[in-house]
């Protein structure tokens, strides 16, 4: 299978500075990204994510190790051909429209197009900027500048996006447009590498995630894999009779825990004690597994 990341003993150390010592921020850390698979990077404030972002687009080198894209050692340009990037915050040239931006970008990856107006128009419409194709960025909202990064790293037809906070200032609408698109552009074939605050996003996207925290990789995994063969599910239900093992929320609302293997069996005791199912969900999200990792360490 071929690997669009390969990262290999990857260390980055800061020199000492006049008045701080060297600071380790990657402590050798390995992982794999597949061509065509959504990877998610997580970890807390500092933990060495930007850092990795950073060897992987070529604005740093790392202190020791290898850090591949497509098979081309990052410190060669040549690895970054066929790559798209969103930065956390975009600092676009707000001088420029989006169409300016858009059609400039192209012509510096010399990407072959019939009509290369058309090809930038098609994904401005895609994140909802074909009514501003033509205004000058400057007074954009953050959302639109989010957008606006988004289509230029898309406008590309890259192979690999990497992503760092790509739903930052979008509205809910935005958001599930946007998710929608990075699925439309994994189901083409490309790979995707993302980081995200908001773990919900990671859940809905990644195939896999990494969770890195002061430096070190903790786990890799899947959320299913992790939650394993004994996750535990909540149930919340509506009813008037007390059911043994579940606790009262309010005057006729209930909620208990039980094995994924004793679901049904449950919903059935609830429904034959003429209770209303209002909710069941895994009670141990990717939220709750950050928390066990990071939390008191």
């Amino acid at each position: 299978m071929t690997q669009a990341i390969v990262v290999d003993q990857f260390r980055k150390t800061y020199p000492r500075t006049w008045k701080n010592a060297p600071f380790e921020a990657v402590r050798g850390i390995s992982f794999k990204v597949n061509e065509g698979e959504v990877f998610g990077f997580i970890g807390p404030n500092g933990a060495g994510k930007s850092t990795t972002i950073k060897v992987l687009t070529g604005a740093t080198p790392p202190t020791s190790g290898e850090v591949s894209l497509f098979g081309v050692n990052c410190s060669f340009p040549a690895a970054r051909k066929g790559m798209g990037y969103v930065p956390e915050n975009p600092s676009l040239p707000d001088y420029l429209t989006p169409m300016e931006m858009l059609l400039m970008g192209i012509k510096l990856h010399k990407l072959a197009t019939s009509d290369p107006y058309r090809h930038c128009m098609e994904c401005l419409e895609k994140l909802g900027l074909a009514l501003v194709a033509n205004k000058i960025m400057r007074g954009f909202s953050k959302g639109m500048i989010q957008r606006a990064a988004l289509a230029n790293g898309l406008c590309t037809n890259p192979r690999l996006l990497i992503l760092d906070e790509p739903l930052s200032g979008l509205d809910p609408i935005g958001r599930r447009d946007v998710v929608n698109i990075l699925a439309e552009f994994k189901k083409s074939g490309g790979s995707i590498f993302l980081t995200s605050h908001v773990l919900h996003d990671i859940e809905r996207l990644a195939d896999r995630f990494g969770l890195i925290h002061r430096g070190e990789l903790k786990t890799i995994a899947s959320p299913k894999e992790l939650m394993g063969k004994d996750e535990v599910l909540l149930i919340r239900s509506q009813g008037h009779k007390e059911i043994p093992g579940m606790s009262r929320d309010s005057d006729d609302r209930w909620q208990g825990e039980c094995k994924r293997e004793d679901l049904w069996s449950n919903l059935h005791q609830l429904e034959l004690s003429g209770h209303e199912i209002l909710e069941v969900k895994p009670l141990l999200n990717l939220e709750g597994l950050f928390m066990k990792y990071v939390k008191g360490e």
